[in-house]
């Protein structure tokens, strides 16, 4: 738990965060990839170039600031992010690292404002607050698992049907591979696709949304064709130039909030 002194230095230093937000985040990524590169193989890498992951999760942060006294005010966004990091696989024992590497971030951005009474406020309340997303996430990860045909983490796929639906859409219709059933989804949920491109160190994994009915035998998405100068683009180019009819692909299960 949280002082009310630890809370009082949380609130006051949101108008900091606000300021130097994205700097902390840009400073804690390239320091989490720079300690622990192996998460490159669950973070989306073309968000990272493109600064989208830097100011989503600064945003984060300085909401959790604000509302530090009444977190269950933030339980929506919470949510809405649990599902990606369900969807993605991010686990229990990786929250130690991010709060190490965003403590670090915030001392080497703040510098000597960082002061000891700061750090110490801010590495109690990310404990709250990863314990809360751990709690969450935990349940989802049941939930996926438990529910007829779920499965856990990513379950191997193949494409039944690749249907070209325009010059820069094409659809993947994917079945698993070991025949189970498929459990539902809701409209506005996704799967999350993990490919591993010849060439590149890393696996990328991006979230596609559901774009058939649920009850049926298979889940199709449709995904555009980015351009190639895209970051984003590199998946999108894969999937249309080089997964052919056949082919596996691992996905996680259904995730989203759904509309």
């Amino acid at each position: 738990m949280l002082t009310n002194y630890q809370k009082e230095i949380i609130k006051s230093t949101a108008p900091v965060l606000r300021e130097h937000g994205t700097k902390i985040t840009s400073r804690f990524y390239n320091l989490l990839f720079e300690n622990h590169p192996e998460l490159l193989n669950i973070f989306n890498q073309a968000n990272q170039k493109q600064g989208k992951q830097q100011l989503a999760l600064a945003n984060s942060i300085i909401a959790a600031a604000e509302h530090i006294e009444q977190l269950e005010e933030i339980m929506p966004v919470v949510e809405q992010i649990a599902h990606k990091h369900r969807s993605i696989g991010v686990t229990a024992d990786q929250y130690p690292i991010v709060g190490d590497n965003l403590l670090q971030a915030i001392a080497d951005v703040l510098g000597e404002n960082a002061t000891e009474d700061i750090l110490n406020a801010w590495r109690d309340a990310y404990g709250v607050i990863a314990n809360i997303f751990i709690e969450v996430e935990a349940n989802m990860y049941e939930q996926a698992e438990q529910q007829e045909g779920g499965w856990k983490g990513y379950k191997e796929f193949y494409v039944a049907q690749k249907v070209k639906e325009s010059d820069v859409i094409t659809s993947f219709y994917l079945r698993p591979v070991d025949q189970q059933p498929l459990p539902p989804f809701n409209p506005g949920q996704y799967i999350s696709l993990k490919v591993s491109i010849p060439g590149e160190t890393y696996t990328h994994v991006r979230q596609y949304s559901l774009s058939n009915k649920a009850g049926g035998e298979c889940y199709r998405i449709s995904i555009k064709r980015e351009s190639e100068y895209d970051p984003n683009g590199i998946v999108s180019n894969f999937m249309h130039e080089q997964v052919n009819e056949g082919d596996t692909i691992p996905i996680s299960a259904p995730a989203g909030i759904s509309h």
